[in-house]
């Protein structure tokens, strides 16, 4: 009896984890101090395989500059003394790009996540930018605001200036910062931030989708453009939205909290 030909079987493919729903929060108003501790502890809850999901924060500063990677002292035109007359602390962080005005008005977006959670490399940075600005672009013109991107610049961009500002931090596969969209105009002081998100010396001025389209713009319109785009453009299988910060935060030992809701 001749036995049966043999059926070569493929190796079976280990199949490739669902992808999780983002968790979104549209949260208040935050000071530099609660923002630090709290990204901390996003980025150390997302890290793990089985920690928290992917998380959007979605805020505005108290009044302030930070300075990133690609900046230096010597791009905020203000003395220390004028800071702390206009009550607008200075801050050096680790995230990308360069000196940033932050201000009420202008909706600030982090996302904590593991890079492989995105579908992404885990060292894909430039893939993790590319996103969110695709997001931001698609919010801007969600706005009926016109909008560009430019290949030697991070960001988007509107008739008189730039709209969107990018500064991510990846570390150890992990996503962390983000990114800031200008509603309403910057106050005078802004003008004295002189490489704003680490544009050169002769780069297009900070503006804001107000001035770009002379009208009022509600935030909380741009939020909610923001946090549909970002779900497309980061290809999440849904989302859950909530109001608030994903945890209470203290400062020091102030009982006092040190977040405000959305109003």
């Amino acid at each position: 009896m001749v036995p049966p030909p043999r059926v070569a079987v493929p190796p079976r493919r280990a199949s490739r984890p669902a992808r999780r729903p983002a968790m979104v929060w549209l949260a208040g108003t935050i000071g530099l101090d609660a923002w630090g501790a709290m990204g901390e502890r996003l980025a150390w809850d997302v890290s793990e395989p089985d920690g928290r999901p992917p998380t959007l924060v979605i805020c505005e500063f108290e009044p302030s500059i930070t300075v990133g990677r690609l900046g230096s002292r010597f791009d905020v035109e203000l003395t220390d003394e004028e800071l702390a007359r206009e009550r607008t602390p200075l801050r050096f962080t680790g995230r990308g790009g360069g000196a940033i005005l932050h201000y009420p008005g202008q909706v600030h977006v982090a996302l904590f996540a593991r890079l492989s959670d995105l579908g992404l490399d885990p060292c894909d940075a430039g893939g993790l930018v590319e996103r969110m600005e695709t997001a931001l672009e698609g919010t801007v013109r969600r706005l009926r605001c016109p909008a560009a991107r430019d290949s030697g610049r991070h960001g988007v961009f509107g008739r008189v200036g730039q709209l969107a500002a990018v500064g991510m931090a990846v570390r150890r596969g992990v996503s962390s910062q983000g990114a800031w969209l200008n509603v309403t105009p910057a106050p005078a002081v802004g003008r004295r931030v002189r490489t704003a998100c680490g544009l050169p010396r002769d780069g297009a001025a900070m503006s804001s989708i107000e001035a770009d389209v002379r009208r009022r713009v509600r935030l909380q319109d741009a939020r909610s453009a923001l946090v549909e785009q970002l779900v497309d453009a980061y290809a999440f299988p849904s989302c859950h939205v909530q109001s608030g910060f994903p945890f209470p935060l203290r400062s020091g030992g102030d009982s006092r909290e040190v977040f405000r809701s959305v109003g």
